[in-house]
C-alpha cells in the first residue's frame, strides 16, 4: 500500500477514535498525559500591570514524581528584594487529600504553610493562584463538552468544567472554566476562569508549545485578568533550558532545602 495511503487511513482512523471518545474520556486523557519526571527548568515571570509597567522575576524550577504525586520546587533568583524566596508543592494525585505547599520568606528566614482558604490568592503578585500552581483533581469537577472549535491551525474540544462544591470554588477561586484541548495531544492550550470575585475573568493561552525529550511542554503562558473589556493584570511565564530525567535528590523537595536555598 503506497506510503499516502496508509498516512490517509491512520489519520482517519484516528479521526474517527477522537470522534467517539466521551467528555470524560478526553479529561481523563489530559490528566494522564505524560509530562515528564525529575525536570528542571529557568523560568521568568512578566508582571504587567493596567497602565503597562512591567517587573520581571527570574525563577529555577525543579519537579519529581513520587509514585503517583509530583512534587516541585521553585526558587526566586532576581531582583533582589525578593531573592532565595523559595515555593514548595506536593501534588497529590489522591483527590481526597490537599495539596501541600510552603511559601519560604528569607525576610522572615521561615517557611510559611499555604492553607487551603488562601489558596485562591495570587501567587507572588501574579494572575496565577497558590491554586493553579498545582494539577486540578478530576473528580472536584463535573464536565460536559460545550463545542469543537479551533485555535490557531489546531482542532480543539472546548470543555465546560463546574467545581461540585463551595469547597473547590472557595479554594481555586473560579466558578466555572472552559478548558480548550488540542484534540492532537490532549494539551490545554487555552482556557477561560470565571472568577468568584466581583464579575472578573481570567483568560489562559499557551503562546509557545514545544516537544521537548518527547514530552510537550509549554514554554510560554500568558495569563490575563479582566472585568468586562478591561485588562486589570497580566502575567506571562516564560520557561527556557528545560531538561527532564535529571539526576533529582529525594532529600531536594523538603522545607529545609527551600529554606537552605540553592
Amino acid at each position: 500500500m503506497p506510503i499516502l495511503k496508509k498516512l490517509l487511513l491512520l489519520l482517519l482512523a484516528q479521526a474517527a477514535l477522537f470522534a467517539s471518545l466521551s467528555v470524560d474520556e478526553i479529561v481523563n486523557k489530559v490528566d494522564t498525559r505524560d509530562e515528564g519526571d525529575n525536570g528542571i527548568g529557568t523560568m521568568k515571570m512578566i508582571l504587567i500591570d493596567k497602565h503597562k509597567n512591567k517587573r520581571v522575576r527570574d525563577m529555577k524550577k525543579y519537579s519529581k514524581d513520587f509514585g503517583k504525586d509530583t512534587y516541585s520546587a521553585i526558587f526566586f533568583l532576581s531582583p533582589s528584594d525578593i531573592k532565595n524566596t523559595a515555593f514548595l508543592t506536593y501534588d497529590y494525585d489522591d483527590g481526597a487529600k490537599d495539596d501541600d505547599q510552603w511559601l519560604y520568606l528569607p525576610a522572615l528566614k521561615k517557611s510559611k504553610r499555604i492553607a487551603s482558604s488562601d489558596k485562591s490568592a495570587s501567587f507572588m503578585g501574579s494572575d496565577f493562584t497558590y491554586s493553579d500552581m498545582t494539577s486540578r483533581t478530576i473528580e472536584d469537577y463535573t464536565y460536559k463538552l460545550a463545542k469543537e472549535s479551533k485555535v490557531g491551525a489546531h482542532k480543539v474540544w472546548v470543555i465546560e468544567s463546574k467545581p461540585k462544591n463551595q469547597k473547590i470554588i472557595d479554594e481555586t477561586g473560579y466558578t466555572k472554566s472552559y478548558m480548550f484541548v488540542r484534540q492532537d495531544n490532549f494539551v490545554v492550550i487555552r482556557a477561560l476562569h470565571f472568577m468568584a470575585d466581583g464579575g472578573k475573568k481570567k483568560y489562559m493561552d499557551v503562546k509557545k508549545l514545544e516537544k521537548i525529550d518527547g514530552i510537550w511542554v509549554a514554554t510560554e503562558i500568558e495569563m490575563k485578568t479582566k472585568k468586562g473589556k478591561r485588562t486589570l493584570h497580566t502575567t506571562i511565564l516564560k520557561f527556557d533550558d528545560v531538561k527532564f530525567n535529571q539526576n533529582l535528590d529525594d532529600n531536594f523537595f523538603t522545607v529545609r532545602q527551600i529554606e537552605k536555598g540553592i
